[in-house]
C-alpha cells in the first residue's frame, strides 16, 4: 500500500539525492549488502560484525570473533554464510542462523581481502599483506590452502625463436616483484580476477590455480575490483586517480566459442577529477549496472556517474567528514557509506511525496473548500450490541506473523533458498550500545532522548556534584 502513496515520476528516478539517515553502532569500517538487500553487515573498528536490517534500521544480530578491525565482508548467495576478514589475521565464516562460526582460518600474514564463492559457501579466495593470495577450502575441519601466482601470464615462446635467456631472467626477477593487492571470483566462479601492485588485471582458473591471461592496466596500485550484478562489467580502482569499468568476455564459453588467445579486457570508460586531481577511496556499481558511484579522499562528498554517456550526473553532499566505503543497495536507489572519522553510517535515499489520493478511487485532492454533499447512510447510527459482536469476532482473530509470503517480482528467488534471519529476544543483542541502559538487576531499557538534556537543565548535575564534594570533605575531616 505504501508503494501506491508514492509520485511515479519520483520511482523514475535511478539515483539517490537526499542524505536521509544515520546509523551507528559502534565505529564501522567497512560495509556490505546481502544479495536481497534486506541486511546490511557492518565491520566495526574493535572487530565486531553489526547486521542492520534495513526496513526497522534496527540492529538484527552482532558477531564476536575477531580482536581487531574488520577489512572485508562477503555474504553467500543464499544470506546465510558471512565472510568476516580482520587486520587480526584471520578470516571467520559465520552461520547467521545462530550466530555461530562455521570455520576459523588463520593465515600468516593480515588480510587486505577476502570474498566467497559464488556458488560454494565453504571455499573462499583471499588476498594477504606482502604474501601470496592463497585459496582456501574449509569443507574438511583442516582447511586446504592453495597459492595462487601473482605473477603475469607470459606466452611460452615457439621452437623457431631463438630466447635471450638474459632478457628471461629479467623478465622473471620483475615478475616476482608483483604482489596480489585484491582479487574476486566471477559470475560463475570457474575463475579468479585478480588485479596487482604493478597495475596488472590476471584472470585465474579457479580448479587449477594457473593464470591464463593478463593484461597491463595502469601504472599504479589497483585497489579495488567490483563485479556488476550481471556479472559481464568489472569496476576498477586505482592508485592513479582514475576509475575505469571494463567490459569482461564471457568466460564460459573458453574452449568453446573462446580461445585463450582471444581474451580481451575492453576499457569502457575512464571516471576521473580532471580539475581537482581527487583520489578515490572506495567504488561501486548501482543495482542495474547503469551508474558507479564512489568516495573522494579528504572530501566529503559522493560521485555519480552515468555510464551509458560517461558523465557525472550527481554529486550527493555528505557530512563533514571524509567518507570511506560506499555501497549500493542491490535493488533500490539506496547508498550507504561510513565516516572515517566518526563511524557513522550515513544513508542517501530518494525523499517522496506521498500521493493521498491513491488510498481510494473515489478520494480527491482539492486545493480549495468546495460543498459536499454526503451519502444518505453515509452517518447511520448502528447499534451498539452489533459494533461490539464485530470487535469480538476480530478478537477471534489470530494474525499469522510468522509465515513469510514469497515475492515474486524477485527472479532469483526461485534459484535461491530463501533464508531468514531469527529474530533476537535479547535487547542488548538487537540494539545499539549507546540506545540501550541499566535501570537494575537484569533490567535493561531504551534511554530516552532528552534524558541527558532534561538531568543538565533541572540542574541535577551540578547538584549532584556539589554534594559529592560535600559528603567527601566530611569524610576527609573526620
Amino acid at each position: 500500500m505504501n508503494l501506491s502513496l508514492i509520485d511515479p515520476f519520483v520511482l523514475a528516478q535511478d539515483y539517490p539525492d537526499t542524505l536521509s539517515e544515520k546509523l551507528r553502532s559502534g565505529h564501522a569500517t567497512c560495509l556490505r549488502f546481502n544479495r536481497k538487500g534486506d541486511y546490511l553487515a557492518s565491520g566495526r573498528a574493535d572487530g565486531t560484525v553489526v547486521i542492520f536490517d534495513i526496513e526497522t534500521h534496527g540492529v538484527a544480530r552482532k558477531l564476536k570473533g575477531h580482536i581487531r578491525q574488520i577489512q572485508s565482508l562477503s555474504w553467500s548467495r543464499d544470506g546465510r554464510y558471512l565472510l568476516s576478514s580482520s587486520q587480526d589475521w584471520k578470516c571467520i565464516l559465520w552461520d547467521l542462523k545462530d550466530g555461530s562460526r562455521v570455520r576459523t582460518v588463520r593465515f600468516e600474514a593480515p588480510v587486505y581481502i577476502a570474498e566467497l564463492h559464488p556458488f560454494n559457501h565453504l571455499l573462499f579466495v583471499a588476498s594477504l599483506f606482502e604474501d601470496q593470495p592463497v585459496l582456501v577450502d574449509i569443507s574438511s575441519p583442516k582447511p586446504i590452502k592453495r597459492i595462487i601466482p601473482s605473477a603475469p601470464y607470459r606466452a611460452p615462446p615457439s621452437k623457431d625463436e631463438e630466447v635471450n635467456r638474459a632478457a628471461a631472467a629479467k623478465q622473471a626477477a620483475q615478475d616476482a616483484k608483483h604482489s596480489t593487492c585484491v582479487t574476486v571470483f566471477t559470475a560463475l566462479g570457474n575463475h579468479i580476477i585478480a588485479g596487482t601492485s604493478k597495475g596488472w588485471i590476471n584472470i585465474i582458473e579457479t580448479q587449477t590455480c594457473t593464470t591464463i591471461h593478463s593484461t597491463k592496466l595502469c601504472s599504479g596500485v589497483i585497489i579495488l575490483l567490483r563485479l556488476a550484478s550481471n556479472g559481464r562489467d568489472l569496476l576498477v580502482n586505482s592508485s592513479d586517480r582514475v576509475i575505469r569499468t571494463i567490459l569482461m568476455p564471457d568466460l564460459s564459453q573458453l574452449g568453446i566459442d573462446l580461445e585463450q588467445s582471444n581474451i580481451k579486457l575492453q576499457v569502457e570508460h575512464k571516471f576521473q577529477d580532471v580539475v581537482n586531481r581527487l583520489s578515490w577511496n572506495h567504488v561501486g556499481f548501482s543495482s542495474t549496472g547503469e551508474f558507479v558511484t564512489a568516495s573522494t579522499f579528504m572530501n566529503p562528498d559522493i560521485y555519480v556517474w552515468e555510464r551509458s554517456h560517461g558523465s557525472l550526473v550527481k554529486i550527493l553532499e555528505g557530512p563533514r567528514e571524509e567518507l570511506g566505503v560506499v555501497e549500493w543497495h542491490p535493488t533500490r536507489p539506496f547508498v550507504v557509506a561510513c565516516g572515517l572519522e566518526s563511524g557513522c553510517i550515513y544513508t542517501w535515499t530518494i525523499v517522496t511525496p506521498q500521493k493521498w489520493s491513491a488510498l481510494a478511487p473515489d478520494f480527491g485532492e482539492v486545493e480549495e473548500n468546495v460543498e459536499y454533499m454526503e451519502r444518505e447512510d453515509e452517518f447511520d447510527i448502528h447499534p451498539a450490541e452489533e459494533i461490539h459482536q464485530r470487535r469480538l469476532d476480530q478478537e477471534d482473530e489470530e494474525p499469522d506473523v510468522l509465515t513469510i509470503e514469497k515475492q515474486k517480482n524477485d527472479p532469483d528467488d526461485e534459484e535461491i533458498e530463501s533464508f531468514r534471519m531469527p529474530v533476537l529476544l535479547d535487547l542488548t543483542d538487537s540494539e545499539s550500545e549507546e540506545d540501550i541502559v541499566a535501570v537494575g538487576p537484569g533490567t535493561m531499557r531504551r534511554r530516552s532522548p532528552g534524558a541527558g538534556r532534561d538531568r543538565l537543565a533541572n540542574g541535577d548535575g551540578d547538584k549532584d556534584g556539589r554534594n559529592g564534594t560535600a559528603r567527601g570533605a566530611k569524610s576527609r575531616r573526620r
